[in-house]
């Protein structure tokens, strides 16, 4: 059997890709699993810090970009720990939101200020035009 590649340089584009984010991704969740929370949870505990401490679930979901049984499991795991609430609606008993907690916010402050100059370090390599050109190009390929 032969297989016939259409299109070269976007498979090479495709693994480049991969690799690159398997490494950045594992670099900077190994920091975070050390210190004790997962990179799911963390960036879960963000986007609620910067959304005011609460969001309903589906809103969190849809920023994260998460299944439903994803966000269930990684809030479960959260709540379990003391870093978020999980409560029903009033308006709609079927929907929940995620509040976080003092716990919550107060490991996001003592985390974040290190994450963030992780993140900045993974990306060193690539000058300013670079990392904007990326993140356009991400920009296009998940659209």
């Amino acid at each position: 059997m032969t297989l016939e590649v259409g299109d070269p340089l976007a498979h090479r584009a495709l693994q480049a890709l991969l690799r690159a984010e398997t490494s950045v991704r594992r670099a900077l969740a190994a920091e975070l699993e050390r210190e004790g929370v997962s990179a799911a949870g963390f960036s879960a505990l963000v986007v609620l810090t910067t959304a005011g401490g609460s969001l309903e679930l589906r809103a969190l979901r849809r920023r994260l970009g998460w299944s439903k049984a994803n966000a269930t499991e990684v809030t479960l795991t959260l709540e379990s720990r003391g870093l978020v609430r999980r409560r029903r609606l009033e308006r709609d008993r079927r929907a929940a939101a995620v509040d976080l907690t003092g716990q919550g916010r107060s490991l996001v402050e003592q985390l974040f200020p290190a994450h963030a100059t992780r993140v900045s370090s993974a990306f060193s390599a690539l000058d300013e035009q670079e990392k904007r050109s990326l993140a356009e190009i991400c920009r296009k390929l998940a659209a």
